[in-house]
């Protein structure tokens, strides 16, 4: 049996945040609202004790003749250790045999592309058309990989950052500003980013919700990647309440999971039927925004199929660049 091994640096020559792996991502998202995607619940191990957890997370997807399997870390002492705070690996299965075909030892980049691709595809849909001020709430990977996301579909002018780490902010200031060539201005409060952005991106692992309702204002977009788990929150509940629409990843997970999880137990949600997916959105089985007045928020918690959408498409795309290595796997006698 041979197994194709492929490295962090291979997989970053190959796959990049552009249209044609937002295109793979979408059609997962599509895939899914029609149906045709197993998707387990999420596999999660906290390891309280260093302020970690794993994460475990798969889909198939019918027809397709492979699917991933994707362990993802965060431990968020590792910045104590100059060590980076998420890391990861996929393994793609072969969906004829069980057999395993290739490990993608990426490190977490994978996740961290189709996490900011998945953004790219809320705003795609549900962001006005023409923005020139963008937040973000937060200064780690995600929130370079949301905006990076976000300006494949939008332009903008202006980018607003806050975070609670001083040092972090200034450097992800420098950095956006050399990668994106815009104006990045450091905002004092959550408050200023809402306020001045017509997108708001938080990308925060916070525990207590800290955007108010009172911040909110027609024709803004907001993207919540936050809120991942159970105990985490960004959104102060009743922001629902002043919401327009209200699209998230995978309704069971965010109910679960999300910024969703928190507001229906608060009583501030509209019917189910009024909450879409995003899937409905890229198969075209409902709108997204309609009008520059209406005020949206997209709950993303991560899903499954991106990760089968995006490992697929990085062994397709490593292959045809003659990437990485093989090795024969002993066979059972």
């Amino acid at each position: 049996m041979t197994i194709t091994i492929l490295t962090e640096a291979d997989l970053r020559s190959c796959v990049f945040m552009d249209e044609a792996s937002l295109a793979e991502v979408a059609i997962g998202f599509s895939k899914l609202a029609e149906g045709k995607v197993v998707l387990p619940p999420i596999l999660r191990v906290d390891v309280a004790d260093n302020h970690g957890e794993v994460d475990v997370k798969t889909a198939y997807i019918q027809g397709l003749d492979s699917f991933a399997i994707k362990i993802a870390s965060g431990f968020w002492d590792n910045r104590l250790l100059d060590l980076p705070t998420g890391s990861g690996m996929m393994i793609l299965i072969s969906a004829q045999t069980g057999r395993p075909i290739a490990v993608l030892l990426d490190n977490g980049y994978l996740t961290d592309l189709r996490t900011g691709i998945a953004g790219a595809i809320a705003a795609r849909h549900l962001a006005r058309e023409k923005i020139e001020n963008v937040g973000v709430i937060g200064s780690g990977m995600q929130a370079r990989y949301q905006v990076h996301g976000l300006r494949l579909v939008r332009d903008f002018k202006r980018l607003f950052v806050y975070g609670i780490e001083p040092n972090g902010v200034d450097t992800y200031a420098s950095e956006m500003t050399d990668e994106l060539g815009i104006e990045v201005i450091k905002a004092d409060s959550p408050e200023v980013v809402v306020r001045e952005s017509e997108v708001v991106i938080t990308s925060t692992p916070s525990q207590e919700p800290y955007l108010d309702s009172t911040w909110l204002h027609p024709g803004l977009h907001i993207t919540a990647m936050g809120s991942d788990a159970e105990h985490k929150q960004e959104l102060f509940s009743d922001v629902f309440d002043c919401v327009d629409l209200v699209v998230c990843d995978r309704k069971t997970q965010a109910f679960r999971l999300g910024e969703l999880h928190h507001a229906q137990a608060a009583g501030s949600l509209p019917p189910e039927d009024e909450i879409a997916e995003l899937g409905e959105l890229t198969s075209g089985m409902k709108p997204g925004r309609t009008n520059n007045d209406q005020i949206t928020v997209c709950d993303l918690t991560g899903v499954g199929v991106q990760d089968t959408q995006i490992a697929r498409f990085a062994y397709e795309r490593a292959l045809e660049h003659s990437l990485g290595m093989t090795i024969e796997a002993s066979e059972a006698s």
